[in-house]
């Protein structure tokens, strides 16, 4: 199964996510804020990145940056996960370089759909 870096902060956001994932067999990799997530990233070459953009230190746009300049790790998708559904903050997620947006509180059915939509998974949607 795939494996997938979740780079967030909040401890209640990154279980929530992390139980989603890995009810539905994925492989699950945490970073707790950005610059340990583009370290994970470079190191471990996940299949895709689940990013909170309001990060500690480092942000979410930032490190999708940094991981679009890494010839190792450019190719990774990422979905950019946040709490503000500002048109401005979509735009700054796509101009950074993530391939889509999730908001908080997150929906099970609807990031799952992202993921296997970029991951190019042909499978069916999860109930």
């Amino acid at each position: 199964m795939s494996l997938i870096l979740v780079v967030e902060d909040e401890p209640v956001n990154q279980a929530l996510v992390t139980r989603f994932l890995r009810n539905e067999g994925y492989d699950v990799l945490l970073a707790k804020d950005g610059l340990e997530g583009v370290k994970t990233a470079r190191e471990r070459i996940p299949d895709l990145i689940v990013m909170d953009l309001g990060l500690p230190g480092l942000n979410g746009w930032e490190a999708a940056r940094r991981i679009r300049l890494s010839s190792k790790t450019a190719h990774i998708p990422i979905i950019a996960l946040t709490g503000s559904t500002n048109a401005e903050n979509v735009l700054k997620a796509k101009q950074a370089g993530c391939d889509a947006y999730e908001t908080k509180p997150v929906v099970h059915k609807r990031l799952i759909a992202k993921i296997r939509q970029l991951l190019g998974a042909d499978l069916p949607e999860p109930a």
